[in-house]
């Protein structure tokens, strides 16, 4: 069976305002350089083998139209001032024949720092759950990182996240955050 396993991931973000909830998406999504593309939303996994690549480089093998896997975060208001915050963590285990995880999260009234860190956390937690890393979920994110370097299971951790304040004047206002998968 020739499956599709995608072999290099890029993250991208973007926020967008307008009258309309669904044309302050699409313009986060243009804002994110990815709405000329077919998106659909997959599961959580960093395939084995995988490499994240940046996102210029990544944005040069989409084409329009193009069906685009994703694991996507987003998050609109129309809430004047309203804190809002999109994310997509990764963790990416140290041995590259092994799969790692994406995680998605969106907030309300989330700081972009707390939301990022949540988001990298939790990749992180269902990578160490599935590596026999023995973790502590009561302590802070940054004590729990320092157990995962010290166990050598798990190579990286990063987000993409993108926050914004609800427009003044009751516009739409939405983020979005994306790991795009790459044959």
């Amino acid at each position: 069976m020739d499956m599709f396993v995608p072999r290099r991931i890029f993250l991208t973000k973007g926020v967008g305002k307008a009258k309309e909830r669904l044309t302050s998406f699409e313009e986060a999504l243009r804002h994110a350089n990815i709405a000329y593309c077919n998106l659909v939303r997959v599961s959580s996994i960093f395939p084995p083998g995988a490499r994240m690549i940046s996102a210029s480089r990544g944005l040069r093998h989409l084409e329009p139209g193009a069906i685009t896997f994703c694991v996507m975060s987003d998050c609109s208001t129309n809430e004047p001032n309203r804190l809002i915050s999109s994310c997509v963590g990764v963790a990416v285990p140290s041995d590259r024949h092994m799969y790692g995880y994406l995680s998605e999260h969106h907030a309300y009234g989330m700081t972009e720092k707390a939301a990022s860190d949540y988001a990298e956390d939790l990749a992180a937690s269902m990578l160490a759950t599935i590596l026999g890393v023995e973790f502590d979920a009561d302590k802070s994110y940054d004590e729990k990182k320092e157990q995962w370097k010290i166990s050598g299971k798990i190579v990286r951790t990063t987000n993409v996240t993108q926050s914004a304040r609800g427009d003044k004047n009751g516009l739409w206002t939405s983020v979005v955050a994306a790991a795009i998968l790459l044959p």
